[in-house]
């Protein structure tokens, strides 16, 4: 079984590790470090990578990741070995933000650059010294924008690996999602490894229901690769979405939603209204899919063209 190196520091079978990588310096030079908590088994057996906040707004993957690490697997894991990073975007955490200072969203910016831009550099990081370890991943993240995402698991079609993984978490909601380019996703599937996403509740706020599907998802992804001896069964089946599709906004003006994130909807119902705040207009937002909200808006003010809901289909 061979030692984990990340960044130059050793960890060895058997060792629970805490680490920094240093991205930079704030302009007071107030160092910024990734923080990385490195957990193996004296087994051989898969490493698996737990990672949130590569948006800095996405409390929820953060604390799915924290409580995770809160809850003393070290001493339960039985095979294999976990590479778990709660934050990643720390530039964009201290300032409630989900992009770097400059602007720019990491998970845009992948493989990076070592002398890039400071979203290129954390990108960096991540695919020459995360990356290269891991067997297989799993990526918290939440809706983004004032929009709440209905706990789900998405993976890419044809990769058998994803395929395990996301069955095995089962979440209420699973969706085939191709991977974006200069995605965290895209350059993990070219070095060969699988990357899933967890998307569940929205930026800036922690939902306790999401966070708790989010730690048995990890418990069940573990259990099925052999690493922990028992997980929690689902309490529900999971539903399946080979496609999925925005609906937008016709009008701009004031939006309430009829229907909300995980709710059953049909062709033609009305799932929300947009109104002028002067009370000239009332036009009804109707579905045109049969299927399952998986995400849906919170802001009121909408402007023409704006994504309202999020369906599976």
């Amino acid at each position: 079984m061979d030692n984990i190196v990340i960044d130059g520091e050793v960890v060895r079978p058997g060792e629970t590790r805490y680490l920094e990588l240093n991205v930079a310096r704030l302009p007071s030079g107030t160092p910024i470090d990734m923080p990385v908590h490195v957990i193996r088994s004296k087994e051989p057996g898969p490493t698996v990578l737990l990672s949130g906040g590569m948006h800095g707004d996405e409390v929820n993957g953060i604390e799915i990741v924290r409580k995770f690490l809160s809850k003393e697997f070290a001493e339960k894991l039985k095979r294999g070995s976990i590479v778990a990073m709660p934050i990643i975007n720390v530039y964009g955490f201290i300032n409630f933000s989900r992009e770097v200072p400059d602007g720019k969203d990491i998970n845009r910016s992948f493989p990076g650059k070592e002398d890039g831009s400071l979203a290129s550099m954390v990108a960096y990081m991540m695919t020459n010294h995360i990356l290269p370890v891991i067997d297989f991943g799993i990526d918290f993240h939440t809706g983004g924008a004032s929009r709440t995402n209905y706990p789900q698991i998405r993976y890419e079609e044809g990769d058998k690996t994803a395929e395990k993984i996301a069955g095995a978490f089962h979440a209420p909601f699973t969706l085939n999602s191709n991977v974006i380019k200069g995605s965290f996703r895209e350059t993990a599937n070219e070095m060969g490894k699988s990357v899933v996403v967890f998307e569940g509740g929205e930026t800036l706020r922690i939902d306790p229901k999401t966070v708790e599907v989010g730690i048995e998802g990890i418990q069940r992804v573990l259990h099925h690769f052999g690493m922990l001896n028992k997980a929690p069964k689902p309490p529900t089946s999971t539903l399946f979405f080979k496609e999925s599709h925005w609906v937008r906004a016709e009008v701009s003006g004031l939006f309430r939603h009829k229907k909300e994130s995980g709710k059953k909807v049909k062709e033609g119902q009305t799932i929300g209204y947009i109104s002028s705040p002067t009370n000239d207009y009332s036009v009804k937002v109707k579905s045109p899919y049969d299927g399952y909200i998986i995400g849906h808006n919170n802001f009121p003010l909408i402007h023409k063209g704006d994504a309202l809901f999020h369906i599976g289909c």
